[in-house]
């Protein structure tokens, strides 16, 4: 029998829904009291022309309903207990399983405990970080800094937003857009379709803008120091915002965001994230992906993109029944300082002063243009596999030269053997991952000769005649 047909779950939780007994029910749906409750213990399939007096008597969204909630939800326990909170629980797939068969809403409810534990945590966590750094104590306070909100609302949808990628790959029927050839395609559909006309500009004359929207004049002004793949990106961004305002607007409107400067920093987030899905359209990239294990220098050169865009586009692929390996992302500065952040794979970044100097990212600029590989292990036992390479983004020539920045990209060790850049690695050697934290002042590492500040809960011993491999000495917490 067809498992997405067995839905005696949820044919059980609607029945009790209206109140009605078995012979009730079944005697709306033409069916005997026995064949129902056959139904609702997974004994007998919901067949086709059964779903649809379903959704004739009671109303039900026939895609919705027919849905395999119960794969989602075994996935979403065995996310719950992969946490190392659980270690040393003989807890099987087959548990899941039965769980999620038997007792959907039980299950459900495990998985929200789950995640406001971890949201209770996360927020613990970026308090000690405001307060770690006494520099910033001013920022305990309600309200937050504008683009802080903007990166919630991304970390909220898991940096995928399902409608922006329709109205992409619209775009591309639309437009009748070409692989290859997308500039053109992309300047004719403006010039078609909303009278506006581009032009490159030398750089004196752009100055330090790359993109301008000449409103009265109908013109899109780029700067001649664009690469082509930012040339397509800029233009696919200035579609969304006059194209797609609405739908921009909507998202925004339904984020709680408060504040004009953080709505419009949301919006241009939101339409630099519909430019992407045009460069690298969701299913072909996700499709490309997959074949080329996240060769991110294979992907650049398929579709005509740089290798920041590359790395932030696998960051999307989120689209239930087809899925990517969840990454995470960050971009820093030689001086540490963090511009980028996208946290979709449970890695924890700071937010507030520098990461860990034993993490990859910071080993890139060394080496400019290549690209570095590393098992770090979190406090907590979590081991993730990322990859680091330094980008540099276009100056406006010798008086403004360019920006070096290291993007670094990685994922949970379960996802590693599916990127090429694990192949050689021994994923299985924890043991030999290099051990990193967030930062110092939450970092409970205290043999970390990296060591650049001590850690929030001990209590820091001077002694003159000693000196360890870090330049402080600390007791043990409080009540140890």
């Amino acid at each position: 029998m067809d498992k997405k047909a067995m839905l005696g779950p949820k044919v059980r939780r609607l029945r009790r829904d209206h109140g009605l007994t078995q012979a009730q029910m079944a005697e709306q749906l033409g069916i005997s009291p026995s064949y129902l409750n056959l139904i609702e213990h997974n004994q007998r399939p919901v067949t086709v022309p059964l779903l649809l007096k379903l959704g004739q008597n009671f109303g039900v969204d026939l895609q919705s309903f027919a849905e395999d909630e119960e794969s989602r939800l075994v996935a979403g326990l065995r996310e719950v207990f992969a946490d190392p909170l659980f270690d040393g629980s003989d807890i099987k797939n087959q548990d899941f399983r039965e769980l999620a068969a038997v007792a959907p809403t039980l299950g459900q409810a495990v998985v929200a405990l789950y995640r406001a534990f971890r949201t209770s945590r996360d927020d613990l966590q970026t308090l000690s970080e405001r307060v770690a750094d006494r520099e910033k104590l001013h920022l305990v306070q309600t309200s937050s800094f504008p683009q802080d909100e903007v990166r919630d609302l991304f970390q909220a949808h898991s940096n995928h937003f399902a409608e922006l990628e329709a109205a992409a790959e619209e775009l591309w029927q639309e437009g009748r857009l070409e692989k290859g050839d997308l500039y053109r395609g992309l300047t004719d559909y403006l010039l078609n379709n909303h009278s506006v006309r581009v032009r490159l500009l030398p750089s004196d004359i752009m100055g330090y803008a790359v993109r301008r929207f000449d409103r009265h004049g109908r013109r899109i002004l780029l700067s001649e120091m664009l690469a082509p793949s930012g040339r397509n990106f800029q233009l696919a961004c200035q579609i969304a915002l006059l194209r797609h305002r609405d739908l921009l607007n909507h998202i925004v409107d339904s984020s709680g965001l408060t504040g004009d400067e953080a709505r419009r920093l949301a919006r241009i987030g939101l339409a630099n994230y519909f430019a992407a899905a045009v460069l690298m359209p969701y299913a072909r990239f996700w499709e490309a992906a997959n074949q080329v294990r996240y060769d991110i220098e294979i992907l650049r050169r398929r579709f005509d993109a740089s290798f920041e865009q590359v790395c932030q586009r696998l960051t999307t692929l989120q689209r239930p029944g087809a899925k990517g390996v969840p990454f995470f992302l960050m971009r820093v500065d030689s001086a540490g300082n963090v511009s980028k952040r996208f946290s979709g794979a449970g890695f924890h970044l700071a937010r507030f002063g520098g990461g860990c100097a034993r993490w990859i990212v910071y080993e890139a600029f060394r080496t400019p243009g290549k690209i570095h590989s590393q098992l770090a292990q979190m406090p907590d036992g979590t081991t993730y596999f990322s990859i680091a390479r330094t980008v540099v983004k276009a100056g406006g020539g010798f008086r403004s030269p360019p920006q070096q920045f290291a993007i670094a990209l990685g994922c949970d060790l379960q996802h590693a053997a599916q990127i090429t850049y694990a192949d050689g690695v021994d994923l299985e050697n924890t043991e030999a991952a290099t051990p990193i934290g967030v930062n110092c002042r939450l970092c409970p590492r205290l043999d970390c000769s990296q060591r650049a500040f001590p850690p929030l809960n001990h209590r820091l011993i001077v002694d003159e005649n000693l000196r360890g491999l870090s330049p402080y000495l600390f007791a043990p917490p409080a009540g140890e």
